[in-house]
């Protein structure tokens, strides 16, 4: 049953949007070209208030998300909640945080829902009352007004690019999907599958989902390793996941053999790309995108029209560039990421 502030809000919300899918959404603009497009960010009012709502503060990558707005908030002024349920299956919990925000006098709220269907009742109902709403990474409400992200289909797109390009001979390769439904898991297995069966010289043997979880996916590529002894690599849709897969890999003693990929870019995946144990990940820069997301739903609170997706930066990371990539500081990285 829907809550008290949810239930009345339906009706109005984004009626004349086509479903969104940020990955192809026409009306997009990149991050880098805010301000050259837009002018400088409006001055925010005094008090002004932003809720974020995540998927887990569990899992590193959701962490560093809030770091982004935390820093941009804090360099404008903005009073900022940032709250998550406690798993990430915990939808419900979620949707509760998201509606309790709604009465807390927040200007905008950025919402990182579990599925693409949990928080939008409350998306619906904060719009209904004039609040800025901007959906971010990684699951897509379909009725959302604005969205921050990567393009979800190019992680896949480009790990499936190096094993055509490194491995030019073939082979078997499978997927660890995260959770089925989930728009980012669905455009990252996709984008993997799709571009490297045209190669036509690889086989996926298998995709299988592990819906997030670094044990379920222990087991997983465990059992796939033990049906498909000659497997030549993993592409999982996450980084924690991939972390599963590189355990399950070593205790089958194939590291020589099979090539481990995540997505993400937490600091546990640089660390074991440097111990030589992850072949590499796709760094989606959360921190910078947190950044965005704020710039983007505060200059949304002073009244700019901006488009309805603002796409950030991604890159594979692998030995041959994690040292160059591993920066702390995010203005050097929006410079190398301008330069490139």
């Amino acid at each position: 049953m829907a809550s008290a502030v949810t239930a009345f809000a339906g009706a109005a919300f984004a009626q004349d949007l086509a479903p969104l899918n940020s990955d192809t959404e026409a009306d997009r603009m990149d991050w880098s070209a805010l301000s050259e497009q837009f002018g400088d960010m409006p001055k925010p009012a005094e008090g002004t208030q932003v809720g974020g709502v995540s998927k887990t503060l569990t899992n590193e990558y959701w962490r560093s998300l809030g770091e982004g707005y935390q820093n941009v908030a804090d360099a404008q002024g903005v009073t900022l909640a940032y709250q998550a349920a406690p798993s990430e299956g915990d939808q419900l919990g979620q949707l509760q945080i998201a509606e309790s925000m709604i009465l807390q006098g927040n200007k905008g709220l950025l919402v990182s829902p579990q599925t693409d269907n949990n928080l939008q009742p409350a998306m619906e109902a904060a719009s209904a009352q004039g609040i800025m709403v901007v959906n971010v990474n990684d699951a897509v409400i379909p009725s959302a007004e604005h969205y921050v992200g990567n393009v979800q289909r190019d992680n896949g797109v480009r790990v499936a690019q190096w094993f055509i390009d490194n491995a030019p001979e073939g082979g078997k390769v499978a997927v660890i999907e995260g959770q089925p439904g989930v728009f980012a898991a669905g455009q990252r297995t996709d984008g993997f599958t799709a571009t490297i069966t045209e190669a036509r010289n690889f086989e996926v043997a298998a995709s299988v989902p592990a819906n997030w979880s670094r044990e379920t996916a222990y087991d997983a590529a465990s059992t796939i390793l033990q049906q498909h002894p000659d497997l030549i690599g993993f592409y999982a849709n996450n980084d924690g996941m991939a972390l599963g897969v590189v355990e399950a890999v070593k205790a089958a003693g194939l590291q020589d053999q099979v090539a481990v990929f995540g997505t993400d870019g937490i600091s546990d995946a640089y660390a074991s790309i440097r111990a030589g144990d992850l072949t590499g990940t796709v760094d989606s820069f959360p921190v910078l995108t947190g950044e965005v997301a704020m710039e983007v739903v505060l200059r949304l609170i002073g009244g700019q029209d901006l488009p309805r997706v603002v796409a950030t930066p991604q890159a594979l990371i692998t030995a041959d560039n994690v040292e160059e990539f591993s920066v702390e500081d995010t203005a050097a990285l929006r410079e190398m990421l301008l330069a490139e």
